[in-house]
């Protein structure tokens, strides 16, 4: 466990066997079946159904879905991001593609001009592979895809071009974690890398903060697809993430995140070996600013309360953020 911010470890107990896993879509590409998902993906956009709303729209029409996008790639911005968990950013920063719209609807989302205003441009695949190998280019330890589950038919296209050219980082998939298994399982083998939320675990609190009455049955059939796919996250002797998965949860005010029984799901699932990042950088945003709980950040004792239990669980394999940490 170590403290995100200050980096500084309580324990480590990562796996430092996988300096020579290949990035899966690797494999992918030279059988040909990166293109038959790619195909596959993209009929899904007829009436779309890649995310668990399935509102059926022809987003290849061009028509927006209820993620607020058409069939092209959009996205707010592609960076060096050097604030995600260690594992990720590492020394040289994680390649982070932010894309535009979301599945879910928090009132509270701290990226919303990106996911709900339409912040961002309409791009082609091929410019969306160019950005892939520039951030590789640039150092980066992996492609960070930031809320692309809508958009996954544009991301494996764009893996069609990449490839070829030279792409060879960890494909990282930053999710929200309102996921369809239909999806996931055409993402099998493509992503190594899965950093989903755990967001609730109370369906009320779901239907109130984000839209989605059914996100706590959801998330947990896509947590444990994730997991099926890739395992625990596998770091390599310079401590940098290859492959697996890594479970982000977010501490909110008066527990409306419903931290215990999210931590104690993820161990009675997986077991002693699943990474968890507890998070303590809520602050409000958005329509948060005026609603009550969520207009004031974490206190410190919700926040050590949290981590206490965490501790309790004796989960070992993961990260927590000190009281004074915003990332």
């Amino acid at each position: 466990m170590a403290v995100n911010g200050s980096n500084a470890p309580i324990r480590e107990d990562s796996e430092r066997d996988a300096d020579r896993v290949t990035p899966g879509y690797v494999g992918l590409l030279e059988s040909g079946e990166l293109a038959r998902r790619a195909e596959a993906l993209r009929a899904r956009l007829d009436a779309c159904d890649l995310c668990p709303r399935s509102c059926g729209v022809n987003r290849n029409a061009g028509k927006k879905g209820y993620c607020g996008v058409d069939g092209r790639p959009r996205i707010a911005s592609a960076a060096i991001h050097p604030w995600e968990e260690p594992p990720i950013s590492g020394t040289k920063g994680s390649g982070t593609i932010f894309f535009s719209g979301c599945t879910l609807k928090c009132v509270f989302c701290q990226n919303y001009p990106i996911s709900q205003l339409d912040v961002g441009r309409t791009i082609g695949t091929e410019e969306l592979a160019s950005s892939m190998l520039s951030l590789q280019k640039k150092g980066a330890h992996n492609i960070n895809l930031v809320t692309s589950a809508h958009q996954s038919a544009a991301v494996v296209e764009a893996l069609l071009h990449a490839v070829p050219m030279g792409l060879t980082i960890p494909l990282l998939y930053n999710s929200s974690g309102y996921e369809s298994l239909e999806t996931l399982k055409l993402l099998e083998g493509v992503i190594d890398i899965y950093l989903p939320d755990i967001k609730y675990s109370d369906a009320t609190a779901a239907r109130l903060y984000s839209g989605a009455s059914d996100y706590v049955a959801v998330n947990r059939a896509a947590l444990r697809e994730m997991w099926r796919q890739v395992g625990p996250l596998r770091i390599g002797s310079d401590s940098i993430a290859r492959k697996g998965m890594l479970v982000r949860h977010m501490v909110l005010p008066e527990d409306l995140s419903g931290t215990k029984e999210c931590l104690r799901f993820l161990v009675s699932e997986f077991g002693p070996d699943v990474w968890i990042s507890l998070m303590n950088q809520y602050f409000p945003a958005h329509k948060g600013l005026s609603t009550p709980p969520l207009d004031r950040k974490v206190s410190e004792a919700e926040y050590e309360e949290a981590f206490n239990f965490l501790t309790d669980l004796r989960i070992v394999n993961g990260f927590v953020q000190d009281a004074g940490s915003d990332r």
